[in-house]
């Protein structure tokens, strides 16, 4: 996800502070999300996504049998 938020950002021309700006969110979040933090609010990600009309679901994590 981190990676996605990214780029996203990047094709949109924006900068983290932008970013922060547009989303309503703290820079230091935007940092935090695109550096990899593995544990948020979902709205938050969402509020964020919702810029790039995205948005993050629950789904059954998948298994592989070998």
């Amino acid at each position: 996800m981190s990676k996605t938020i990214k780029a996203k950002r990047k094709e949109n021309g924006l900068t983290q502070e932008e970013l922060s700006l547009k989303s309503g969110l703290g820079l230091r979040l935007i940092r935090e999300i695109e550096q990899g933090k593995t544990s948020m609010r979902m709205d938050k990600v969402n509020q964020l996504l919702q810029l790039f009309g995205m948005e993050l679901i629950p789904a059954p994590k998948t298994t592989y049998n070998e």
